[in-house]
């Protein structure tokens, strides 16, 4: 299993392909916030609940200087077809490989419906203006999680 990070951690560097297969980068993100949130799967209802609440969010949290990148192990071909079907604003990445997700602790042992199976773990990193974590929040619930962010920021 992944180790989990800890506030103050450095944040692993990633690049990784967008919705339309162009690279993106957390080292693009320097001198900005950016809340990093790991979903098991684009187009299903708890990740499409949890994808909207941060695109209706995205203008709020953009204002506060807090960029948002959602990254799954989806292809970027999917991750285009739920951005369209939604009408997602948020940065969608894919990392089919999984490095990106066990890197920030998000891929390992869950339970599920009782079972434990090893899958992606649905977790939020917040990451600081010198690419250093600030929080990192693991089996976080899709439904009401981005206003919960919000509130716990001080926002």
């Amino acid at each position: 299993m992944s180790e989990r990070l800890q506030p103050g951690d450095t944040a692993p560097a990633f690049t990784l392909p967008d919705a339309d297969g162009k690279q993106v980068s957390l080292a693009d993100h320097a001198g900005r916030k950016v809340i990093v949130y790991f979903y098991p799967a684009a187009l299903t209802p708890g990740c499409t609940k949890q994808a909207c609440d941060f695109t209706d969010q995205l203008d709020f949290l953009t204002g506060h200087g807090y960029d948002v990148i959602g990254i799954s192990p989806d292809k970027p071909e999917k991750l285009a077809k739920f951005r369209d079907q939604e009408s997602l604003k948020v940065t969608l990445l894919a990392d089919p490989t999984k490095e990106t997700l066990e890197a920030y602790g998000a891929f390992g042992e869950k339970k599920l419906y009782g079972k434990t199976v090893t899958g992606v773990i649905r977790s939020t990193v917040i990451v600081d203006e010198q690419g250093k974590v600030e929080r990192a929040l693991y089996n976080v619930k899709a439904t009401g999680h981005v206003a919960k962010i919000v509130k716990d920021l001080g926002l």
